[in-house]
């Protein structure tokens, strides 16, 4: 796809005018269930107007990377863009962040009454800049610089963290953990790991009453608490944390997996909850802390998180001045405007990010990976559309990492 098409359908997409979808959000307890097959559509929105062009792509001749600059080329994002690949086979590049490995998932049956999630990763070749398969691994983090990987073998919870060079695709070195564990993220220097730990695997599933096939255990988690690892040095401290993020809170569940991650500064450890308050924030002791003023707007299931300036938080499904758009949030004032976008994924820089966004054909579970500017009218594709259907080779996950 050129330049030209790549505007043409891009301009397309948001011209074409579009029927009322159904209300109905999901509720934050069904969130995960929610996250896998994609935002529901919230409300209707009006049949866009054709739009002037507000944005424009043009190739940068030294790089084979594209620049996305909105009206007036005040401000510009470069970008490298495979919008004819789902699952996408070449590096996929979007300012400050890349798509630094995807997955899949299946559901693999181990008696009548309970199964697992497992996952398949592909990870991106640096000397390639290719993605590679990969099923040696349970869960993977990417670093900052994508050059390392922390990975989790099969059969979680499991008693050590590998350190993948993946340029060679071999592991440089093994952390043992005193407790098993099952989720593993850097913190944005790539200095340290936070490592959640389980007594069960956090990826097993159930037959719910009612439901058809398998899910996760409703509102049921065998979470313990958190490593934080030094990684040059491997040295780490445990941190137990009550079910539920503290003592005496019945009210508090957790789902199956509820990973911790740091906090932007890397102070803090946070994890999400699908009951109010919705986060809760711990010191790395595990003591249960109040929300950083710059974070106390972040949403759980919101991928993006904060943006790298601290300034504005990305957040849930909008649907009021498009069909498919969300809020991004002022990280001070709480003050919310409405960006393109289903569902807000990662930061390419302070005014722009990446999202999955719908086609023309107003499938809310038919996605591509778009990049999405504040205060503009359209989206840049930046890969293929996945397949709608979970647990198959086209639905597949991005794994993003600051470059």
């Amino acid at each position: 796809m050129n330049v030209d098409e790549l505007v043409r359908d891009a301009l397309r997409d948001q011209a074409d005018g579009q029927s009322p979808a159904p209300a109905g959000f999901a509720d934050r307890v069904l969130a995960v269930r929610r996250r896998r097959r994609g935002t529901r559509i919230a409300s209707a929105a009006a049949a866009a107007a054709a739009v002037i062009a507000v944005a424009v792509a043009v190739p940068v001749l030294d790089s084979g990377t594209r620049d996305v600059r909105p009206s007036g080329g005040v401000r510009q994002t470069s970008v490298t863009p495979h919008p004819d690949q789902s699952p996408p086979r070449d590096l996929i590049v979007a300012g400050r962040v890349a798509l630094a490995a995807y997955y899949t998932t299946r559901t693999v049956e181990q008696s009548a009454d309970r199964a697992v999630s497992e996952r398949t990763y592909w990870l991106l070749n640096p000397g390639t800049k290719k993605y590679v398969q990969d099923d040696r691994w349970s869960y993977v983090a990417v670093a900052p610089g994508m050059r390392t990987a922390a990975v989790l073998e099969r059969d979680l919870p499991v008693p050590r963290i590998g350190l993948l060079d993946l340029a060679s695709g071999r592991v440089k070195r093994w952390i043992p953990v005193d407790r098993p564990v099952a989720g593993v993220a850097f913190s944005t220097d790539g200095r340290k790991l936070i490592a959640t730990t389980y007594s069960a695997n956090p990826d097993r599933l159930v037959k719910i009453e009612g439901a058809q096939g398998w899910d996760p255990p409703f509102l049921e988690s065998d979470r313990t608490g958190f490593h934080v690892i030094d990684v040059a040095s491997g040295s780490g401290t445990w941190a137990g944390v009550e079910f539920g993020g503290g003592a005496h809170d019945p009210d508090a569940f957790l789902n199956s997996r509820q990973d911790f991650s740091f906090t932007r500064d890397g102070r803090l450890a946070w994890s999400g909850m699908p009951t109010e308050p919705g986060e809760k924030f711990y010191d790395l002791t595990g003591g249960e802390v109040a929300a950083p003023a710059l974070e106390r707007y972040r949403d759980w299931s919101v991928e993006a998180g904060v943006s790298p300036d601290g300034q504005l938080v990305a957040g849930q499904f909008a649907g009021q001045k498009w069909k498919t758009s969300s809020f991004v949030i002022d990280a001070r004032s709480g003050k919310r405007r409405e960006v393109r976008g289903q569902q807000l994924l990662a930061w390419a820089d302070g005014h722009s990010l990446v999202a999955w966004d719908i086609g023309r054909d107003g499938n809310e579970f038919r996605q591509r990976l778009v990049l999405v500017t504040i205060g503009g009218e359209k989206t840049v594709p930046l890969s293929g559309f996945r397949g709608p259907k979970d647990n198959t080779k086209g639905r597949w996950e991005p794994v993003f990492a600051e470059r």
